[in-house]
């Protein structure tokens, strides 16, 4: 512990780390020191701790799918036509890159789906291939503005 710091000061700056590396895993320790009003090496070992303890666990890179030629955006609700089906939903699923989340909800619904495509024709495709895949019926709500998404967590 640093001379004179308190444990709530120590915890403050690592969720301070944690909320600048949430925002931009790409950060060099140069910003994260200046950021933080660490020195580089202090602010490495900080970091190289949080990675011990397993608070950090990786550093996705923030790809715009827009630019990758993905700009429709939807919603897939599913739940299988047969009830008593086991629930392998989400392996069958796995293999379609489109998919980029499938979450398991409570409700009407067995899984949400987060599906990125190129076009109307891409989504009316996949929703296909999901129908097919893990013999569900489908519900799609497509998205027409994202005002924030992939916000960091407020540590």
């Amino acid at each position: 512990m640093l001379a004179g710091a308190t444990v709530a000061q120590v915890e403050d700056t690592n969720r301070q780390i944690l909320a600048l590396l949430a925002a931009d895993g790409r950060m060099s320790f140069t910003e994260l020191a200046k950021r933080t009003g660490l020195s580089v090496s202090a602010a490495q070992q900080r970091v190289r701790r949080l990675e011990e303890r397993g608070v950090i666990s990786g550093y996705a890179a923030q790809i715009s799918p827009e630019k990758v030629g993905l700009p429709l955006t939807a919603f897939v609700s599913i739940k299988p036509f047969d009830p008593a089906a086991p629930d392998d939903v989400p392996d069958r699923l796995a293999h379609l890159g489109a998919i980029e989340a499938c979450h398991s909800v409570a409700g009407d619904e067995n899984y949400i789906l987060k599906v990125r495509v190129a076009s109307p024709g891409a989504l009316e495709d996949l929703l296909q291939e999901i129908r097919a895949a893990a013999s569900v019926s489908t519900h799609t709500t497509i998205v027409l503005s994202t005002p924030y998404e992939n916000r960091p967590p407020a540590v």
